[in-house]
């Protein structure tokens, strides 16, 4: 068992040293690909970041001022005035200190110093959804009655921020995936002409091999694993330059000034690496099918 392991990775590493300008291309080109297909996803991640208080069809933020919690009787007064819209108002739904200081870590991931005047004494909410999109409108109009609510400090409503930014979101998301997909595929086109050009030039040795009673997997073990090592390799790179452009996206955000607007296309936290996990994956699978077909197809050389 052994010594078939050590054969595998003896001739896939002879395979790679008589292809050595092939597998450089090869790894380049699913590097840009996949550091493509990440960067896709940290854009529209921080689109996500950006409409984080207005998902799920809120539509108006009511702001209670700071040091109210759950079942006070301010807040429930808050809660009783919303709801008696019964005819706009679908559901008020409250998000207390916590909640919100966890979403203004993401909203505001890109200006540490707001972050940090805002937490201590951060308002918490009501996230207010329209019974339909068109009694959005007069909910906008009831904007000036809800503030003057006591213990309310503001109440904001999207306007057009949410309508610009899904419209960014997806133009820049749909376009950027397209042109990643189109470079996955032509990393694989190279995988293939890879392992087929490797193939043909010990197309002696395979039918040696063959004349000797050595199986078609066995065979293809190292051309397939040859394949499945660039993809990898390509993602690992591709993933090294995608954090270290989020990093340094991050600390151009972060010398911006406040009011920029920039704050949340910022992404922290673990889900660069997540994405980095998928890239993995994703190279593997490529560098599999590639490899995979193109061993299968000239197997008879």
């Amino acid at each position: 068992m052994i010594s078939r392991v050590r054969y595998v990775f003896r001739e896939m590493w002879a395979s790679i040293s008589r292809n050595m300008t092939l597998t450089f291309a090869t790894i380049i080109t699913s590097t840009i690909s996949l550091l493509l297909f990440g960067l896709t996803l940290l854009i529209q991640q921080g689109f996500e970041n950006q409409l984080t208080q207005w998902s799920g069809g809120v539509e108006m933020i009511v702001f209670v001022e700071h040091g109210h919690v759950e079942g006070d009787p301010e807040v429930e007064l808050i809660r009783t005035e919303l709801l008696r819209q019964s005819q706009v108002v679908e559901s008020a739904d409250y998000c207390d200190e916590a909640c919100a200081s966890s979403k203004a870590e993401t909203l505001f991931a890109g200006d540490p110093d707001t972050l940090e005047l805002l937490l201590p004494k951060i308002p918490s909410y009501f996230a207010v959804k329209p019974v339909d999109k068109g009694s959005s409108e007069v909910l906008q109009s009831l904007q000036e009655s809800f503030r003057q609510l006591p213990n309310v400090v503001d109440v904001r409503t999207p306007e057009e921020q949410v309508r610009v930014l899904s419209s960014l979101k997806g133009f820049f998301g749909v376009r950027l995936l397209v042109i990643s997909v189109g470079l996955l595929f032509a990393s694989a086109l190279l995988i293939w002409n890879t392992i087929r050009t490797a193939m043909f030039a010990r197309r002696r040795e395979i039918e040696v091999m063959k004349l000797v009673g050595a199986t078609n997997w066995f065979i293809r073990l190292p051309f397939m694993l040859e394949g499945l090592l660039q993809g990898i390799a390509g993602a690992m790179l591709g993933g090294l330059a995608m954090l270290f452009i989020n990093n340094d996206w991050t600390k151009g955000v972060r010398a911006f000034p406040g009011e920029s607007g920039l704050e949340g296309f910022v992404v922290t936290t673990g889900y660069p690496y997540w994405v980095w996990g998928v890239m993995i994956a994703v190279g593997a699978l490529v560098g599999a099918i590639g490899s995979g077909t193109a061993a299968s197809k000239f197997l008879d050389v």
